[in-house]
């Protein structure tokens, strides 16, 4: 199913999910699919990633932000995003398998990007069209840091996850919000 279908078919959390939601709709139908990271605006996938039983979450401590944040990174040219995000779980923790809860999109954001270095060179500020999806994770597996983007990776129980967070906005707008979701996904026993 391609990403205008998908996001047709998901089902808005609040309001802010419903408004990003239509503006990707309206990006996407007018033929302005930004898969790469040349225009100002452009797709992103991360991923929310849950231990089976639902209580412990994966987040790496991401050096540009100098926060603990959720995993994810830019489409790159990918047209299946959770493919994307699945790419980006296992490149930014190490961890070998990682599978989707579901193939549905879990939450849409449209997130800002401040200006930035990055290995050297200016990044102008930019917005990341943003595709979350929820995926799973055994949290006995190995994980391992990624040298240059984040300094540590590390489960968390789903409160402490929101808290460990130093981006206000990103606790109470979007990890408050993918933890409240999580009911809608019963546990694995």
């Amino acid at each position: 199913m391609d990403l205008a279908a998908q996001l047709r078919a998901f089902r808005p959390w609040n309001e802010q999910e419903e408004r990003d939601r239509e503006a990707l709709l309206r990006l996407l139908e007018n033929g302005q699919a930004p898969y790469g990271r040349e225009d100002l605006a452009h797709l992103t996938a991360s991923a929310w990633v849950v231990s089976p039983g639902r209580d412990r979450v994966l987040l790496a401590y991401h050096n540009l932000y100098d926060s603990w944040s959720w995993l994810g990174g830019h489409a790159d040219g990918e047209r299946d995003l959770l493919s994307a995000a699945l790419r980006e779980v296992r490149e930014e923790s190490g961890l070998e398998e990682v599978r989707p809860v579901s193939r549905d999109i879990y939450s849409v954001e449209i997130l800002t990007v401040d200006g930035h270095e990055k290995r050297g060179r200016y990044v102008s500020s930019h917005l990341h069209l943003n595709v979350t999806f929820l995926l799973e994770a055994d949290p006995a597996a190995p994980v391992r840091r990624k040298a240059g983007e984040n300094s540590a990776v590390a489960w968390f129980a789903l409160e402490e996850a929101v808290a460990a967070s130093t981006e206000p906005w990103f606790q109470t707008r979007i990890y408050s919000k993918l933890n409240a979701r999580l009911a809608g996904y019963p546990p694995v026993r």
